[in-house]
């Protein structure tokens, strides 16, 4: 927990975020639509003697009284997914439409592309990209088992995708929900602080930087890039949109946000980034009883 003192000038009611930071997450799932209703689940979930909680912003998302989620019914075959309330927000901000061609970056295990499939009625393209190898088996594992059939798995490093395999010239919705520092995930993972030095924060962020840089050069003009972690380090979060805004013809734009979040900082450590980051999202454990996460939406301009 001492890491996390360096986010003290950025958290309103610091101690609050600490002793969130120290509780257990609660148990939450995605409803895939693509097998199951949300009223059907909830039937089969009744059947099973799991109770539910819904959450208002989002009828597919609902917590468990269970903390075994993947002994149900319902998910081995596929009707629920175990997703983190607030990783499930950014797949809502890029908001893809039936019938596009959506890219999803970083996609391993296959939550986020799940749920992007859904959105589009398991039409259109999603190519679900990664260059770990040992995640991508677990990301086809999940497309299988939650009946994607609109997904293409490919292995390229981000930084350097592609398109020459599909035989058109850009996306229309992009997804970077990008590998970090996971600081966010310690509520998951108590560990996860265990081996974090700044140096490792300063390196994942030139990898995060070159991801965003490719994803906007490979989505169309007018079209969406939603860039999202599950750190609170601004190195990692609005310093790569500052990168990304000096060299790319991009911008920030405002999104509805149902989950009660703070602004994009835009100084840190003496360093100012460009003020239109204010329209980013962070969230903080403490105020959502979620894990920490930060969440932009970029309008490609060029």
């Amino acid at each position: 927990m001492e890491v996390l003192s360096r986010y003290e000038p950025l958290v309103d009611d610091f101690e609050a975020f600490l002793a969130a930071c120290e509780r257990s997450l609660p148990a939450v799932v995605r409803v895939n639509t693509i097998k199951a209703g949300v009223e059907r689940t909830k039937r089969a979930l009744d059947e099973e003697g799991v109770g539910y909680e819904d959450r208002k912003w989002n009828e597919t998302v609902l917590e468990l009284d269970t903390d075994k989620p993947g002994n149900t019914w319902p998910y081995f075959h596929g009707w629920i997914h175990g997703q983190e309330e607030v990783s499930s927000l950014p797949a809502t901000v890029l908001d893809p439409q039936p019938g596009e061609r959506v890219l999803d970056a970083c996609a391993a295990p296959g939550g986020k592309t799940a749920q992007i499939a859904a959105l589009m009625d398991d039409t259109g393209l999603v190519v679900a990209n990664d260059n770990n190898l040992g995640r991508l088996s677990a990301l086809r594992f999940n497309a299988e088992r939650l009946g994607l059939t609109d997904v293409a798995v490919t292995r390229q490093d981000a930084r350097n995708f592609s398109l020459k395999p599909f035989g058109f010239e850009a996306f229309d919705r992009t997804l970077v929900d990008a590998p970090c520092s996971c600081e966010g995930i310690i509520r998951k993972r108590p560990d996860t602080l265990d081996e974090w030095s700044l140096s490792h924060v300063e390196g994942v962020s030139g990898v995060q930087k070159g991801i965003l840089k490719r994803a906007i050069q490979a989505t169309r003009s007018g079209g969406t890039v939603v860039y999202s972690t599950c750190t609170f380090a601004p190195e990692e979060n609005e310093a790569v949109l500052d990168h990304v805004l000096e060299s790319e013809d991009c911008r920030v734009v405002e999104f509805d946000t149902p989950l009660e979040s703070r602004p994009g900082v835009t100084e840190w450590n003496g360093e100012e980034y460009d003020r239109s980051i204010r329209k980013a999202r962070r969230y903080y454990p403490h105020h959502n009883d979620t894990g920490g996460f930060f969440c932009a939406k970029l309008e490609v301009t060029g």
